[in-house]
């Protein structure tokens, strides 16, 4: 029997694969307590000069906290959340975390809240974004799975934008409102894709530096299905231009793709509308787009729909299969768009993860059972477009989690994904490296670092086991420093890479 578990542990110790440590800087904090407990973290933002703001839920309240670049607290606000408070947006700028609440007094009634904490003086404030109200217990951002990407900065920081939905009992309706940035004061309020008819589900926002605001989402045809009868999609996608003076839309031809989600970003002055194509279905995935948007003239410049490369299945399902999935173009499913980056040549990275939910019946004897919900965070989908928007790589993350476990960055041009695995990595028979934590081993984590062809080197940065067990999905880049703190309840640590 000993002869036989140590045969096994041998196999196990020449199955793992080979690591290096991580090629950043890694140092950690000192130690601080905090007065309440959470580790809900709404918001987290770095300045330029190295202070921290982060924002955090309470059972009842709000938790704000500045830190130096020592990391070291200097401030501490706990704000009292009204009733039905919620947190639906932030933005940081100007050494300044505007973190924006919604609180419902009525049924009818919403109010939108504005909390600053001013990083510069330690300070904070809270003010009154605007007051609407609403038919049917409406929310003012419908589309709630994007709730985020209904506040946007323009470049120069010196304006902000908030889409919200005004659904009536006879018209669906939708309006912009564009703010100075340092008084919060309206500078102009629009209505836009007013219909008695057809919906428009918000996707994504831009707002430029002379107050153009691009306004991109799903138009349905008809109601909320994704398809009609004949397989063909119900949708279109629309990009709205908003300005002060008019308003103009252009509708994006997608031909025979199903798209499920776009995001607008901006390189080399032109903005590209990226995300995921089908042939099937909006929640598959065969390939990614890049749509070129001419600003000048509104028009769609160029069109690229690309299949995922053969390294992407590769990755995913071993080399055995790789060349059966990728001559028949499997069509993954299940990821939503999480990152989208850019490095200092144009480039963008496009990031998703694959999130699911199961429901299981478990069985407790003759009277009866109950039923579990497991939430799946699985494998990773990485694409890398060229600033034309043409594809150069595409990679993917063989993961399994239960739990929101990566962070995603760019340094000196090289991609850096941040996420906690079992102690060693494994690679399998069929070349895959799954990540993944198995019966009662330990954990560490991990630096996945991307070179510019897409090559990667898996780099432990520390094992977890006697030390702070540190999480990245709660974490913030900037100044060519990425943060994140410990899962202490009360006694937190950060560690910073650079």
């Amino acid at each position: 029997m000993k002869k036989l578990l140590f045969l096994c542990l041998f196999i196990i110790s020449n199955i793992s694969l080979a690591q290096s440590t991580t090629n950043l800087k890694v140092s950690q904090s000192e130690e601080y307590k905090d007065k309440v407990k959470s580790i809900d973290v709404i918001a987290i933002y770095t300045s330029e000069t190295g202070e921290t703001a982060i924002a955090r839920n309470g059972n009842k309240d709000f938790l704000l906290d500045i830190f130096d670049s020592n990391l070291d607290k200097t401030f501490s606000k706990i704000v009292e959340s009204k009733k039905n408070e919620n947190h639906v947006g932030d933005l940081f700028y100007n050494n300044q975390l505007k973190l924006f609440t919604v609180s419902a007094p009525k049924k009818d009634e919403r109010i939108l809240y504005c909390h600053t904490l001013d990083l510069a003086t330690n300070s904070y404030k809270k003010s009154i974004i605007f007051e609407a109200s609403v038919e049917k217990k409406q929310s003012l951002f419908g589309s709630r799975k994007y709730h985020k990407t209904s506040f946007a900065l323009s470049p120069n920081g010196n304006y902000f934008v908030i889409a919200t939905d005004n659904i009536r009992k006879t018209k669906n309706s939708y309006t912009i409102r564009v703010y100075d940035s340092k008084t919060e004061k309206l500078i102009f309020k629009k209505a836009y894709q007013e219909s008695e008819k057809q919906t428009f589900e918000h996707n994504d926002l831009y707002i430029d530096d002379d107050a153009n605001v691009y306004s991109l989402g799903k138009l349905y045809l008809n109601d909320f299905s994704s398809k009609k009868l004949n397989g063909d999609a119900n949708y279109q996608f629309v990009l709205n231009k908003i300005t002060k003076d008019e308003n103009s839309d252009l509708t994006i031809d997608l031909n025979d793709e199903h798209i499920q989600s776009l995001s607008i970003t901006q390189t080399n002055n032109q903005l590209h509308l990226l995300g995921f194509y089908s042939e099937k279905n909006a929640s598959r995935i065969k390939g990614g787009c890049n749509f070129v948007i001419n600003t000048n003239n509104f028009s769609v410049e160029t069109k690229n729909m690309i299949v995922l490369p053969k390294q992407v299945y590769e990755d995913l399902y071993g080399y055995r299969k790789a060349d059966r999935k990728n001559s028949k173009k499997k069509e993954l499913r299940n990821f939503g768009i999480d990152y989208v980056l850019t490095d200092s040549e144009g480039g963008t990275f496009l990031i998703a993860e694959e999130f699911y939910i199961t429901q299981t019946y478990v069985q407790t004897g003759t009277t009866g059972g109950y039923t579990t919900t497991v939430y799946h965070y699985d494998d990773i989908l990485i694409l890398k477009f060229s600033p034309n928007g043409d594809l150069d790589w595409g990679r993917s993350i063989f993961k399994r989690s239960k739990f929101p476990s990566y962070n995603a960055f760019i340094k000196n041009d090289q991609l850096h994904i941040i996420l906690n695995s079992g102690k060693n990595l494994s690679e399998k028979n069929d070349g895959r490296t799954k990540v993944s934590k198995g019966f009662l081993e330990s954990t560490s984590l991990y630096d996945f670092e991307y070179a510019l062809n897409g090559d990667v080197s898996y780099n432990k940065i520390q094992d977890n086991r006697r030390n702070e067990y540190y999480l990245p999905f709660y974490g913030t880049y900037n100044t060519n420093k990425f943060i994140m703190m410990s899962d202490g309840i009360k006694k937190k640590t950060f560690m910073i890479l650079e």
